[in-house]
Protein backbone atom coordinates (compact mmCIF):
# COMPACT_ATOMS: atom_id res chain seq x y z
CA UNK A 1 0.00 0.00 0.00
CA UNK A 2 1.37 3.16 -1.24
CA UNK A 3 -1.07 5.23 0.65
CA UNK A 4 -4.85 5.32 2.28
CA UNK A 5 -7.28 8.66 2.17
CA UNK A 6 -10.56 9.18 3.51
CA UNK A 7 -12.84 12.10 3.08
CA UNK A 8 -16.36 12.91 4.35
CA UNK A 9 -18.87 15.84 2.62
CA UNK A 10 -21.86 17.03 4.31
CA UNK A 11 -24.77 16.76 1.62
CA UNK A 12 -26.86 19.71 2.66
CA UNK A 13 -23.75 22.43 2.83
CA UNK A 14 -22.44 20.58 -0.84
CA UNK A 15 -26.22 21.44 -2.26
CA UNK A 16 -25.72 24.85 -0.81
CA UNK A 17 -22.46 25.32 -2.42
CA UNK A 18 -23.58 23.98 -5.79
CA UNK A 19 -26.79 25.98 -5.90
CA UNK A 20 -24.86 29.27 -5.14
CA UNK A 21 -22.10 28.77 -7.03
CA UNK A 22 -24.11 27.42 -11.02
CA UNK A 23 -20.87 26.80 -12.79
CA UNK A 24 -19.18 24.76 -9.89
CA UNK A 25 -20.71 21.25 -10.82
CA UNK A 26 -18.87 21.71 -14.51
CA UNK A 27 -15.63 22.91 -12.84
CA UNK A 28 -15.86 19.75 -10.15
CA UNK A 29 -17.18 16.71 -12.41
CA UNK A 30 -16.90 15.46 -15.41
CA UNK A 31 -19.93 15.24 -18.29
CA UNK A 32 -19.74 11.67 -16.98
CA UNK A 33 -20.04 11.95 -13.38
CA UNK A 34 -23.03 15.20 -13.99
CA UNK A 35 -24.97 12.30 -16.42
CA UNK A 36 -25.07 9.56 -13.89
CA UNK A 37 -25.90 11.84 -10.96
CA UNK A 38 -28.29 13.07 -12.40
CA UNK A 39 -30.30 10.28 -13.43
CA UNK A 40 -30.70 9.75 -9.32
CA UNK A 41 -34.03 11.73 -7.55
CA UNK A 42 -31.38 13.54 -5.47
CA UNK A 43 -27.74 13.92 -7.74
CA UNK A 44 -26.26 15.86 -5.14
CA UNK A 45 -25.58 12.60 -2.98
CA UNK A 46 -24.02 11.12 -5.51
CA UNK A 47 -22.17 14.71 -6.47
CA UNK A 48 -21.32 14.95 -3.04
CA UNK A 49 -19.30 11.20 -3.01
CA UNK A 50 -18.08 11.89 -5.71
CA UNK A 51 -16.18 15.02 -4.85
CA UNK A 52 -15.44 12.76 -1.31
CA UNK A 53 -13.48 10.49 -3.74
CA UNK A 54 -11.29 13.37 -5.27
CA UNK A 55 -10.23 14.61 -1.47
CA UNK A 56 -9.44 11.33 -0.77
CA UNK A 57 -7.13 10.63 -4.03
CA UNK A 58 -5.40 13.74 -2.94
CA UNK A 59 -4.75 12.40 0.29
CA UNK A 60 -3.48 8.53 -0.58
CA UNK A 61 -1.45 10.37 -2.76
CA UNK A 62 -0.10 12.77 0.08
CA UNK A 63 -0.98 16.11 -1.37
CA UNK A 64 -3.38 18.82 -0.79
CA UNK A 65 -5.95 21.11 -3.26
CA UNK A 66 -4.76 22.41 -5.62
CA UNK A 67 -1.75 19.44 -6.73
CA UNK A 68 -4.44 18.42 -9.67
CA UNK A 69 -7.13 18.95 -11.52
CA UNK A 70 -10.22 17.86 -10.29
CA UNK A 71 -11.17 16.61 -14.01
CA UNK A 72 -7.61 14.79 -13.71
CA UNK A 73 -9.33 12.21 -11.08
CA UNK A 74 -13.36 11.22 -11.63
CA UNK A 75 -15.25 8.19 -10.75
CA UNK A 76 -16.56 5.64 -13.18
CA UNK A 77 -18.21 2.51 -12.64
CA UNK A 78 -17.94 -1.17 -13.91
CA UNK A 79 -20.85 -3.06 -15.44
CA UNK A 80 -21.94 -4.65 -11.95
CA UNK A 81 -21.57 -0.91 -10.71
CA UNK A 82 -18.93 -1.05 -8.28
CA UNK A 83 -16.88 2.20 -8.69
CA UNK A 84 -13.59 2.79 -10.00
CA UNK A 85 -10.83 5.63 -10.37
CA UNK A 86 -9.81 7.20 -13.64
CA UNK A 87 -6.63 8.90 -12.77
CA UNK A 88 -5.17 11.02 -15.68
CA UNK A 89 -2.74 14.10 -16.35
CA UNK A 90 -1.05 15.59 -13.41
CA UNK A 91 -2.91 12.79 -10.65
CA UNK A 92 -1.09 10.45 -12.97
CA UNK A 93 2.18 11.26 -12.94
CA UNK A 94 1.90 12.18 -9.14
CA UNK A 95 0.83 8.73 -8.84
CA UNK A 96 3.61 7.39 -11.09
CA UNK A 97 5.81 8.85 -8.85
CA UNK A 98 4.76 7.46 -5.49
CA UNK A 99 4.71 3.81 -7.48
CA UNK A 100 1.07 3.57 -7.60
CA UNK A 101 0.10 0.48 -9.49
CA UNK A 102 -3.92 1.01 -9.25
CA UNK A 103 -6.40 2.66 -6.51
CA UNK A 104 -9.43 0.88 -4.89
CA UNK A 105 -12.43 3.45 -4.16
CA UNK A 106 -15.47 2.96 -1.73
CA UNK A 107 -18.15 5.18 -1.55
CA UNK A 108 -21.30 5.58 0.57
CA UNK A 109 -24.02 8.30 1.36
CA UNK A 110 -26.89 8.79 3.01
CA UNK A 111 -29.44 12.27 2.36
CA UNK A 112 -26.83 14.03 5.06
CA UNK A 113 -23.51 12.57 4.77
CA UNK A 114 -20.93 11.16 1.71
CA UNK A 115 -17.84 9.54 2.04
CA UNK A 116 -15.12 7.81 0.51
CA UNK A 117 -12.56 6.31 0.84
CA UNK A 118 -9.47 5.60 -1.48
CA UNK A 119 -6.34 3.19 -1.27
CA UNK A 120 -3.57 3.61 -3.61
CA UNK A 121 -1.76 0.58 -3.87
Amino acid sequence: MKGIGIDNVEVGRFRQMLARRQAMAARLFTPEELDYANSANDPTERLAARFAAKEATMKALGVGLGAFGFHDVWVDRHDDGRPYLVVRGRAAELAADLGVERFEVSLTHTDSMAQAVVVAL
